[in-house]
């Protein structure tokens, strides 16, 4: 029997005996299958497996694992800038001196800071936000959990409006802005950009959306820039930011500084911010 047979044949044994769970490995050019089984099954399950063919290994005990809980142990402050961080509610850490934080726990809602281009934002935020004075305001579209437009009021005494066309979006910025004290200071709505009235400019606008997402909106957005102000777009692939820098300076809008970065599939992500100078 062929190798990958034997595997599969292996596996379905397993499973008919009572296997809670099955790994495999390639190493050093052959298979390797490590079978999980509960101690009430171990037994039978351990028989089932001695097909010919099969090499036997060890069998070992393993401590049961609570998994609704492990995968937290995972998930660990996302350090921003040496004055910003986020962390999930569920693990303790020191603040560094001077700096703030924004406590997001992963849930239905996008943006943990964990993703490459809700990173570039964050870092973009954390450069930014601490100018704006108690009267600019943030505009925060596609707010997902909230993330950016909290991490802005965290770092500044500004005010923050968030839309998002998902009502659990917009569910969870609030939700967030209440566990980290910042509701007073945020106005979240379920909505479309449009929905905002016609003279309504921010000195800071942030997008984090997918370039396919963002092209659509771009004149939108940048109506949204108030003079002096700037528009922050994250989720861009790098190949996109040369057309929409194009439509920037047509819109007035004049581009000051590109952030990038790699993920672990090698996709480049970057970031674009552009200022609308204020009359001279």
């Amino acid at each position: 029997m062929r190798e990958r047979e034997l595997a599969e044949r292996i596996a379905a044994e397993a499973f008919a005996a009572g296997a809670a769970g099955l790994e495999e490995r390639e190493e050093e050019g052959a298979i390797r299958l490590l079978v999980y089984a509960p101690a009430s099954t171990a037994q039978r399950v351990s028989a089932a497996l001695n097909l010919p063919g099969a090499e036997r290994l060890t069998i070992e005990r393993v401590e049961p694992v609570d998994w609704s809980q492990a995968w937290k142990r995972e998930l660990g402050p996302i350090e921003i800038s040496p004055l910003l961080r986020v962390r999930p509610s569920f693990t303790p850490a020191r603040l560094r001196t001077g700096q703030r934080e924004v406590l997001i726990d992963p849930g239905q809602a996008f943006g943990t800071g964990a993703h490459e281009s809700t990173r570039l934002a964050l870092e973009w935020v954390a450069t930014l936000a601490p100018d704006l004075g108690p009267c600019a305001r943030l505009l925060d579209v596609g707010t997902g959990s909230g993330v950016l437009a909290l991490a802005a009021l965290r770092v500044s005494p500004a005010r923050a409006v968030a839309l998002d066309l998902d009502p659990l979006a917009a569910e969870a910025a609030r939700d967030n802005a209440a566990v980290n004290g910042l509701s007073k200071r945020l106005a979240c709505f379920t909505g479309p950009l449009s929905a905002l009235r016609e003279v309504e400019c921010f000195e800071l606008v942030v997008a984090n959306l997918l370039g396919r997402e963002l092209r659509p909106l771009f004149a939108a957005l940048a109506t949204r820039v108030a003079a002096g102000g700037r528009l922050v777009l994250s989720g861009l692939l790098e190949a996109e930011c040369e057309a929409l820098q194009a439509r920037g300076e047509e819109a007035g809008l004049e581009r000051v500084g590109e952030r990038r970065c790699e993920d672990d599939s090698g996709v480049t992500w970057a970031s674009l911010c552009m200022l609308r100078s204020a009359p001279s």
